[in-house]
Formats: C-alpha cells, structure tokens, sequence
C-alpha cells in the first residue's frame, strides 16, 4: 500500500535536524521509524509526503551505521519530513 505522510515524531527538539523521526502518520495510521523502515524493506508499504504539489518518496538512509528515514531529493525542499507537524 502506499501512504501519504502528513505528520511526524521527532526524539527531541523538532528543530534539530539532526534528532531521528521517531514516527510518521497519515490520515488514520501511525508506525514506530522502525516498523515503517521493515515496512520498506520488506515492500509491504511505500510512504510518501506532498508538499507544495510536489511529491517525494519516502525511502531509508544510513548514518554511521543506523537506519533512519528521509525524502528522495526532490530539488523543492531539504527536508520534507523533518518540516512536517507534529502527530498526536
């Protein structure tokens, strides 16, 4: 299935781009930065955010050795999830 991000849960300050997502939502569904990377990994689901009429993909980096999620550079903005609101 593929699902539209609309919010996130950052450790930490969420100003910090340097603090990992701790999870991300949409319209009815929230998933631990964790299950949705598996998620990914095992083509169970793909996520994507919208922003400004343009999408970008969903997909996982690697940073001294950890997993974490971010957006396909999309030319439009450097941090697509990270400038999402905050989920419930």
């Amino acid at each position: 299935m593929r699902l539209q991000v609309t919010c996130i849960n950052k450790r930490g300050s969420h100003y910090d781009p340097h603090e990992r997502i701790q999870a991300i939502g949409g319209a009815g569904w929230k998933k631990g930065e964790d299950q949705a990377i598996r998620e990914i990994e095992g083509n169970v689901n793909s996520f994507f955010v919208s922003t400004g009429g343009r999408t970008a993909e969903v997909v996982i980096g690697t940073y001294s050795g950890r997993k974490y999620l971010k957006t396909v550079a999309d030319g439009y903005s450097p941090d697509n999830l990270l400038s999402l609101p905050e989920c419930p």
